[in-house]
């Protein structure tokens, strides 16, 4: 097991993972600490909790949109599956 700190906001979090997984960790606590000073401005600066929930809710805002969003490149290839789709039951209503 391996010990990382991660630095997030104004505090220090020192989390265990797996060993050769400190990179991953290190690549995480960046994504967070990148919306800390946002989060604490909506949060009004309350406590780290509420902040650190405000940072959550962030990402999970950013996940579910990206859910929504087809992968790279497959956006062509999902509209002339729908095209192609659309044709076939056009054809069948014509006949």
């Amino acid at each position: 097991m391996a010990d990382v700190t991660l630095t997030i906001g104004d505090r220090r979090h020192t989390v265990a993972c797996r060993d050769g997984e400190e990179p991953q960790l290190r690549k995480l606590g960046e994504m967070l600490d990148k919306h800390w000073s946002t989060a604490a401005r909506a949060s009004g600066g309350l406590n780290g909790e509420r902040t650190m929930l405000f940072v959550a809710l962030m990402l999970a805002d950013q996940l579910e949109e990206a859910d929504r969003r087809p992968p790279e490149g497959q956006g062509a290839a999902l509209l002339e599956k729908v095209a192609d789709r659309l044709e076939r039951l056009a054809d069948s209503l014509e006949n």
